[in-house]
């Protein structure tokens, strides 16, 4: 995970931040957002209390039936904690299980915890009811598992009972250990096939808001940003060091063609028909760095205007973003969005209460992030007022389409000045980490606000597949006066929809 990179790796990605001027010279995320102050009026921060004695590292979180949060960590306990969310929560935490091993996984069936330690899917039972994990027992151990930096990610189930497993490499470069770079599907009847291949450093794996699976990738080699990707079967994400193991997974088919270094995605995806393109990047430093867990609003608006969107947690940044995505021609891409800094540790993954709140957590494993505390546990409310935000960017066959979460007022909702673009892709490269190069700026030669001022229709002179489109709207007001909360927005293009 590229969160837990070696200081070697560290380096190398510094030198690869210095090939770019643009790259090397952008500000911290908190001087790119610059809106902590702001972003409190709507989504105050709560810290969640940890008892002094307790060293509350968290990687999973689980919400169950009764409304109780289970929390695992990297020391490899299950705490379930109640009270979490009340207005001053003074949580009482219940050691349930211990003896695990970075816990990066957590779902609840039957009665049972399934959690995703790095060398297992391990079933977690209380037989004795009471209330203390008393059987352990393996579900899948079907990869291997040798070295610290072989994490293992896990899914919730599935509309059809099963559970993903997300497998990291041995190292950035090498697959030393059965499996490692793949994606491995464990189904009810707890048999275990291979997926996808080609991962590097995963960070988390779920599913997006139309239901299909998705994992977060780590900057590195053959992937200068973070991104999210997509995950059908067979499917080849980009890293070349996991190929060695097709042997033991005929199911995946014949091995991919070698990827070329130095070229581009949009290219090489034609050329080996198993990779599938980043579907939402993130552009480096100013929107992560080290993405982890990420979860789904389905709190049906008691997070505010955002349900069905994705939430993703930045180790390095101490960040909350946003995701949308959407299939055209087949293939999916979206855009990202900021959302909420100033959290107090590295944040490992998050997840909704049954209140609607966003618990956060993480550590920061005595690595720098930008979190001043070790370890955290906090939760976002909603204060119940309405952000103006760029609620979803999605695209059209000649620009794009833009919906805010409050009216846009006609002066600035109207002229094409208020909406600056700008775009750029990376190499495809095996690398760590690369520049953002190709950059252009389109023109918007026309923009249709709706009549409510929900949403805008852009007409751009051109649409640039492979490409970043960054949206700077800071020029525009609602009609109540306000500025954009965040005013940036970064959409990946990979197709381009057929005119209708």
């Amino acid at each position: 995970m590229k969160s837990f990179h070696n200081s070697c790796a560290r380096l190398l990605l510094l030198a690869a931040c210095a090939l770019s001027p643009s790259i090397a010279d952008a500000e911290d995320v908190g001087g790119r957002w610059g809106t902590e102050e702001r972003e409190r009026e709507f989504y105050p921060i709560v810290n969640v209390p940890i008892p002094k004695d307790m060293v509350i590292e968290s990687g999973a979180y689980c919400l169950l039936p009764d409304g109780r949060m289970a929390v695992g960590t990297r020391h490899g306990e299950i705490y379930i904690l109640s009270g979490i969310d009340e207005k001053r929560p003074t949580p009482t935490y219940h050691l349930y299980a211990t003896g695990l091993d970075e816990i990066f996984g957590l779902a609840y069936k039957d009665g049972a915890f399934y959690v995703t330690q790095s060398c297992e899917l391990t079933r977690v039972t209380d037989t004795k009811r009471d209330g203390k994990a008393n059987r352990f027992e393996t579900i899948s151990d079907a990869w291997g598992y040798a070295n610290y930096h072989e994490y293992a990610f896990g899914s919730k189930f599935d509309k059809d009972g099963s559970l993903h497993v997300a497998l990291g490499l041995s190292n950035s470069y090498d697959s030393f250990a059965l499996f490692r770079g793949f994606v491995m599907k464990v189904t009810p009847d707890c048999k275990t096939k291979a997926l996808a291949s080609g991962l590097r450093s995963p960070g988390g794996i779920g599913h997006n808001e139309h239901g299909a699976l998705f994992y977060i990738e780590s900057q590195g080699p053959w992937n200068c940003s973070c991104s999210l990707k997509a995950v059908a079967p067979g499917s080849f994400h980009g890293h070349p060091a996991s190929f060695n193991w097709y042997k033991q997974a005929p199911e995946m088919g014949p091995v991919p063609i070698t990827p070329k270094s130095g070229t581009r995605i949009v290219t090489e995806k034609e050329r080996v028909k198993q990779l599938t393109p980043y579907a939402v990047v993130f552009p480096y430093i100013r929107m992560g760095r080290s993405i982890t867990g990420f979860t789904l609003d389905m709190t049906k608006g008691k997070f505010g205007p955002f349900e069905d969107q994705m939430f993703l947690g930045d180790y390095t940044q101490s960040v909350i973003m946003r995701a949308t995505t959407e299939k055209v021609n087949g293939v999916w891409q979206g855009a990202c969005y900021p959302f909420r800094e100033g959290l107090s540790t590295g944040i490992l993954n998050v997840e909704f209460t049954q209140g609607g709140n966003l618990l956060c957590g993480g550590t920061n494993r005595g690595w720098p992030v930008r979190g001043i505390k070790p370890f955290a546990l906090e939760r976002i409310d909603w204060s119940g007022k309405m952000p103006f935000e760029i609620k979803r960017v999605t695209i059209e066959p000649t620009g794009f389409k833009i919906a805010f979460t409050k009216p846009v007022e006609a002066t600035t909702g109207n002229d094409p000045k208020s909406y600056q673009l700008s775009t750029f892709t990376h190499p495809y490269h095996g690398a760590y980490g690369g520049p953002e190069i190709e950059q252009t700026k389109p023109v918007v030669e026309s923009v249709k606000l709706a009549a409510d001022g929900m949403s805008a229709m852009l007409v751009l002179d051109k649409l640039t597949r492979g490409h970043v489109h960054e949206f700077d709207l800071g020029a525009l007001r609602s009609r109540d006066k306000d500025e954009l909360l965040h005013r940036n927005a970064y959409y990946t293009v990979n197709e381009i929809p057929a005119a209708k």
